[in-house]
């Protein structure tokens, strides 16, 4: 037998008889998605991750900005006040998206809302890398963890904000589902 037949036979449609007046279709159902895209979750689930994304915010906010405030953290030098305006910009900006959220949060208006405060997130990243306001003891693992840990961050934050701009043009394309 040669190699071709044998992958012309594994290959070889089957029809199955249906019953009377059924119709038989192998294309999927039109409102299923592929399996490769996940549903979006409930409405109760993410009004509850923004909530808590809203909370965490605010407590962060409050913490940071009350006395002592960062200046309680050891390792933050006096430097700290220049990276403070960007920082509160980041906590702020996903207060107020995660508050919004709650109210209406088409997946337009989400994926916009993230890339804005993604993009918020990178640009703190940034300052806080050029700034360095971070002081660990000399010799320590822990500066060049932290070095690591921000530029990761600032290199996620990017990836994801060209994602939030597809998921933004997709939602735009794609009419919104009834559970929404």
């Amino acid at each position: 037998m040669e190699p071709e037949a044998g992958r012309q036979d594994a290959h070889r449609r089957v029809d199955v008889p249906a019953a009377p007046g059924a119709t038989m279709s192998t294309f999927p159902a039109p409102h299923t998605a592929p399996h490769h895209v996940r549903a979006r979750p409930g409405p109760a689930a993410r009004r509850f991750g923004y909530v808590v994304g809203a909370a965490v915010n605010a407590v962060m906010l409050y913490l940071i900005n009350r006395s002592p405030g960062w200046e309680a953290v050891p390792f933050l030098t006096d430097a700290t006040t220049q990276v403070l305006a960007l920082v509160n910009a980041s906590m702020a900006t996903g207060l107020v998206a995660n508050l919004a959220y709650l109210k209406w949060d088409p997946a337009w208006l989400k994926a916009l809302g993230d890339l804005v405060t993604t993009s918020v997130g990178v640009l703190s990243m940034v300052r806080v890398w050029q700034v360095w306001p971070l002081d660990f003891s000399d010799g320590s693992a822990w500066n060049v963890i932290a070095r690591v840990l921000v530029g990761v961050g600032i290199v996620g934050g990017l990836i994801g904000a060209i994602a939030s701009v597809a998921r933004f043009f997709r939602a735009l394309a794609v009419p919104p589902r009834p559970t929404d």
